[in-house]
Parts: C-alpha cells; sequence; structure tokens
C-alpha cells in the first residue's frame, strides 16, 4: 500500500489523478501530512509546494538507490511514479516516456538493481546542484556495490564514493543513510572494525529514530562478525541488548520479515551464551513468522538452524532432541533440494547420518536407523567429494567411520573393517597441515582396529605395525596433552600385546 501525503487542499487534484486508472485508488491512501507524520520508507510520496519528493527509506523496501530531490507536481509525474513503486514499469513507461523519460530512467535504475540487471555507473544522471552531487556520490558507491560486473568490481572505488557522499550529504539523515550502506559494503568484506567504526559516528548524528535504529541493527550484524572463541562478554551483553531493542522497533513496525531475520540472529547469541531454551523459543518464533508471510527460503533457513540447534543440544547428552532436530531437518530439506541447493542438502543429510546414528532407539529399529544413515551418509559424500572439497570430505569419512563403529553387528560384513576403510579415506586428506583432525582420526582409526575380525590364533603383525606407527603420529602432532596420553595408552596396550603373542 502506497501513502501519499500532502496538504489538504490538494487532495482533490490526487484523487481525480488517481482514479484515471482503474481500481488504482484501492492501492494508495491520501493522507493530509499535518494530521499525520510521514512514514520513512519507499511506499511514502511527499507532496511540498507543487513537488513530488520522497522519504529516505528506512525500512529497506526497495535498493538504497537516491531519487531526484523534487519532481514537478503534474499528471503524468506522479503516476509513473506510483506504477514504479508498484513495480508495474510498463505503465510507468507508459506515463513517462513521452512527458519525461530522464524520470523514467531513474525509476528504471531502481528495477534494474532490484532484478539483478547489469547497470553502468556511466548511465547515471546528474544536474550538479548540491543535492544533486551527494545523490550521484551516493548512487556511484550503490551501483558499483550491488551491480558492476564482477571483473570491474573495485573496492577502493566504491570506498571513494561512499566517503566522498558521507562528505558532502545534505542533512545527517542522509549521511546516516550512507553510513549504513558503506558499513554494510565493509562488513561484505569482513572489516567489521571499520564498519562499527563509521556505524559509532552515525550513532552521534542528530538523526530520526528510525534512523538511529537502523545503525543499531547494522552495529549488531557488525558485532556478530566479531564473535570468536573465547567469546567477549562485555560484546555478548550489549549485543543481547542493541538486538532485542531493534527487535522491539521492528515488531512494532510490522517488518515481519526482517523480525524473523534478527530472531535468527538472537537465537544465535542466545545459544552460544548457553541460553538453549531463549534460543529454542527464538527460532521457532522465526518460522512461525516465515510461514505466515509464506516465505518459503527464509523457512526453510530457520527450519536448518533449529535443526542444528537441537543436534548440538542432543549430542551435549540431551537425547530428548534427536528425533525433533531429524523433523527439522526433514523440513529443511523440503527446501533445501538437492537440485536448489545441493551443498546445503549434503550437510544436512551428514548431520542427520550421525543423528541417526546416535538416536537412542530399541534393538529391533537399530537395524532399521543404520541403513538410513548409511544412505545420508553417501548422499553426503556425493557432493562433497574427496577432489572438490577435501576438507568436508575428511570430516564426513570420519563420522561414517564412527556410524560404523556403532552399527549393530552385521552377518555378512565386518563393520570395523568398514569403519577403518572411511577413517584411511579421512585420514588421505587430514594431513599433518591439519593436525587436530588428523589426530581425532588416527586416534577413532586405533580404537576400531582392536575390534576388526582378527584371527585369535595368529598374530596380525602387519596391523600391529600399523598401529605402531599411527599411535607414534598422535605423539609427533601439536595437538593437546589428552591426546597424546590416548596414543600413549595405546602403545603401553600394544607392548602387552606384543609380549603374549
Amino acid at each position: 500500500m502506497l501513502s501519499i501525503f500532502a496538504k489538504i487542499e490538494l487532495h482533490p487534484f490526487l484523487k481525480e489523478t488517481i482514479s484515471t486508472e482503474h481500481r488504482l485508488d484501492e492501492l494508495i491512501d491520501v493522507i493530509d501530512f499535518l494530521e499525520h507524520r510521514p512514514i520513512p520508507s519507499t511506499n511514502s510520496i511527499l507532496i511540498r509546494n507543487n513537488e513530488i519528493g520522497f522519504m529516505v527509506d528506512w525500512y529497506n523496501l526497495q535498493p538504497p538507490f537516491i531519487l531526484p530531490e523534487a519532481i514537478e507536481l503534474n499528471k503524468s509525474n506522479l503516476l509513473g511514479i506510483i506504477f514504479a513503486k508498484l513495480a508495474n514499469y510498463e505503465k510507468a513507461m507508459e506515463h513517462l516516456q513521452p512527458t519525461n523519460p530522464s524520470l523514467f530512467k531513474e525509476l528504471d535504475f531502481i528495477n534494474r538493481l532490484q532484478n539483478g540487471i547489469h547497470l553502468e555507473p556511466q548511465e547515471l544522471i546528474s544536474n550538479y546542484t548540491p543535492f544533486e552531487e551527494y545523490r550521484l556520490m551516493h548512487n556511484n558507491a550503490i551501483v558499483r556495490h550491488y551491480s558492476i560486473e564482477a571483473h570491474k568490481f573495485d573496492p577502493s572505488k566504491i570506498a571513494y564514493y561512499y566517503e566522498q557522499a558521507m562528505s558532502c550529504a545534505p542533512n545527517s539523515e542522509y549521511e546516516a543513510y550512507t553510513i549504513c550502506h558503506y558499513a554494510q559494503f565493509c562488513m561484505d568484506l569482513s572489516q567489521s572494525e571499520t564498519s562499527v567504526r563509521l556505524l559509532d559516528k552515525a550513532s552521534a548524528l542528530d538523526i530520526s529514530e528510525e534512523a538511529m535504529i537502523a545503525v543499531k541493527h547494522n552495529l549488531s550484524q557488525a558485532w556478530l562478525q566479531q564473535l570468536t572463541v573465547p567469546y567477549d562478554q562485555d560484546l555478548l551483553e550489549r549485543l543481547k541488548s542493541t538486538l532485542w531493542e531493534v527487535l522491539e522497533a521492528f515488531e512494532k513496525t510490522n517488518r515481519n520479515a526482517e523480525t524473523g531475520l534478527l530472531l535468527l540472529d538472537a537465537s544465535f547469541v542466545a545459544n552460544i551464551s548457553d541460553s538453549f531454551s531463549e534460543s529454542l523459543g527464538y527460532v521457532t518464533r522465526a518460522i512461525r513468522i516465515f510461514e505466515e508471510e509464506d516465505l518459503r527460503h527464509l523457512a526453510g533457513n530457520a527450519h536448518y538452524r533449529k535443526g542444528t540447534l537441537l543436534y548440538t543440544w542432543a549430542q551435549k547428552g540431551n537425547p530428548q532432541f534427536f528425533k525433533p532436530a531429524i523433523e527439522s531437518y526433514q523440513q529443511a530439506l523440503k527446501v533445501f533440494t538437492k537440485e536448489e541447493a545441493p551443498d546445503v542438502f549434503a550437510d544436512i543429510h551428514h548431520n542427520l547420518g550421525v543423528l541417526y546414528v546416535d538416536m537412542p532407539s530399541e534393538n529391533t529399529k537399530k537395524s532399521i536407523w543404520a541403513g538410513v544413515a548409511v544412505s545420508s551418509f553417501d548422499e553426503a559424500l556425493n557432493y562433497y567429494t574427496k577432489e572438490r572439497f577435501p576438507y568436508q570430505y575428511g570430516m564426513i569419512c570420519n563420522n561414517y567411520g564412527n556410524a560404523f563403529t556403532k552399527f549393530p553387528k552385521a552377518a555378512l560384513t565386518d563393520n570395523h573393517e568398514k569403519a577403518l576403510f572411511y577413517y584411511q579415506e579421512a585420514l588421505d586428506v587430514r594431513t599433518a597441515d591439519y593436525p587436530f583432525e588428523r589426530a581425532i582420526t588416527l586416534l577413532n582409526y586405533l580404537e576400531a582396529s582392536w575390534d576388526v575380525g582378527n584371527d585369535p590364533e595368529n598374530f596380525n603383525e602387519d596391523r600391529f605395525n600399523d598401529m605402531i606407527a599411527k599411535a607414534q603420529e598422535v605423539k609427533r602432532l601439536d595437538v593437546s596433552t589428552d591426546m597424546k596420553k590416548e596414543a600413549e595408552k595405546h602403545l603401553n596396550l600394544l607392548k602387552q600385546l606384543e609380549e603374549v603373542s
């Protein structure tokens, strides 16, 4: 729904103009701006001094492209702008191409940015008034940030245009608007410290409540990027407080999709703070919002997050979460199919494989779950191959090996032999460059080697030497004392075995 804010004496002309298009009045409110404050979003159109103007779009309803400051109020301009804001660019062109093609071109820039259509900075228009100079700098930064061809992407030039736009912004509101998008650009480059510095500057400006919420929202995203183990407790507290303030503002203004995304952030922060029930509550609320808004992919992502949250807590000794974790992942797979998102599909199946193996179940059902687990691990390895993704391949093979050590005894095959096969596959890619990961797999291999079906009548010298070599390698790796002690334990047991053989 669009809103046009104008003095009451202009309402007859505005309503008459709108009525010339069939049922257009059903999509537009004409409001007296002396009675109601305009909402700072792209869905607000301002009429002042017989000119059409716009609000800074703090609601992020369209690409952050800034239109001219004032456009002559007439029938064709008004209808062209209305239809463009309703994303009906054919009707916008019908009204503007004969009378004001330059305005249509400006509006079409937004359309192209929205739909990922290539846009060259040289196409931008300006008449070099002070506002236009700012607009040209800001829009140059936006186009180069979001639309330019990959081989022309130049971070230093984008930063230059953002800096220039900040320096010539006509007021604090526009300066804060540019800063927010500059900060997002820095976050895209993983330069969160620069983002925080910029946003701290914006926080000190005299800006509207909506602008301050946008600044705090961006600041929370920059802080999230700065979180590393061990977590800074002061930063976590600031982050929680800021997220809650922004969340309340988004809920109050019915910014439902953004509220859902913020709830996912809050869920993550609560989880790393070991507030499991709080984290689960946030992600569950996010799922409800996304499903109510029919945001299929966001709902799928939230189900994936929920599954991972429950998976983590199930692995921490909370068996009641195995089944709901599986259910959440299965919901996510309805969105992240093998065809649409093969990497996420594979990640989910990897986690499902672990869950199927570890989930408590009756002995009579363990073989069924083992079969399902094998299917999921195979799905994961179909995507994460040794040649293309060696690190992920090693991780999955290590867990696949663990799974075989937990499967019920098979009549025709030795599960521990299969475990050793997958551990060796993991070791092929978990080189000494990854000492922690390699040590884990070496120790798993040693543990499984004791349970492989050996001939009790004969001493298996090859396996003995293999185990000695692997235990000694763990002791040479740069790993924890506990890991080295575990390797020493195996060496002592092997020494005892040699003595009695």
